[in-house]
């Protein structure tokens, strides 16, 4: 038996607002079976009872009204609804592993963040100014990418070995941060000037430097190199070319070593 509602009557039976009732036919997803015309009146029947359940269930699940009107249309069975509920399911699954995934992402940066902060309250790396004495080093200068220096420590390394005097260092002739293009050159002090091919044996002259102990990943150099800009306009310094890192504990030839203990001395000439 065929059963009419009005609108009223069918927001109770369903529990939908009869606002909701009258938005949903406007979209096409739930239309009356039966319209009077002259007073305007909306009136539904068991079908639409049947097609509001499966809307207040679909909604219930997170599907869209766009989705929802597609099921709609295209389901000629329940088991055409099932198949739309089954995608659902897998599309869901895969949301939830992305956000596992980002979940696990900002784990790592809190983590990260909170051992930074404990080791610059435990480290005193303050920002100093110091006076350098000439150096003469051997070096390789390059164009590319910061990481390309590895290679070029090893070749210094053994065309150079029993003339080293001191810690792996790189000299930076940009002003900016360059991502593939980068000018710097891998160097090591040495204790005589002697030629190699592709090796340039040159005298750092004596300079008066901002000088910052950085502790930790080379990742986080910016951070000092921060606190260094900081202090130079705080005290008015002009800060000159080529910027140092001296590498004082770091990464050996084979194994990396833990780049939480890596202690880098930052120096940047001033005028």
């Amino acid at each position: 038996m065929i059963m009419q509602f009005s609108i009223g009557e069918f927001s109770k039976v369903t529990g939908m607002s009869t606002k909701t009732l009258r938005f949903y036919h406007d979209k096409g997803l739930l239309i009356p079976s039966f319209i009077d015309r002259d007073s305007g009146y909306r009136y539904y029947d068991n079908y639409s009872f049947e097609r509001a359940m499966v809307i207040n269930e679909l909604r219930g699940l997170e599907f869209s009204l766009s989705d929802i009107a597609a099921i709609l249309e295209d389901a000629d069975s329940d088991e055409d609804i099932l198949m739309h509920l089954d995608r659902q399911k897998e599309k869901i699954k895969k949301q939830m592993e992305l956000d596992q995934l980002i979940i696990n992402k900002i784990d790592q940066i809190i983590e990260k963040e909170r051992g930074i902060r404990e080791m610059s309250e435990d480290q005193s790396n303050t920002v100093q100014e110091i006076e350098t004495d000439s150096l003469l080093v051997a070096g390789i200068r390059i164009t590319g990418k910061y990481s390309d220096c590895g290679p070029v420590f090893g070749t210094l390394g053994k065309k150079m070995g029993r003339y080293i005097r001191g810690k792996a260092m790189c000299l930076y002739y940009d002003c900016e941060y360059k991502e593939n293009d980068a000018d710097f050159e891998p160097c090591f002090p040495v204790s005589k000037k002697v030629e190699k091919e592709g090796i340039d044996v040159h005298e750092l002259p004596p300079a008066k430097c901002l000088s910052l102990i950085h502790y930790g990943p080379y990742e986080e150099l910016g951070r000092s190199y921060a606190k260094l800009m900081e202090y130079a306009k705080a005290n008015n310094k002009e800060m000159l070319l080529p910027s140092r890192e001296i590498f004082i504990k770091g990464p050996g030839m084979v194994f990396r070593g833990n780049p939480k203990k890596y202690v880098t001395e930052i120096q940047i000439p001033i005028a």
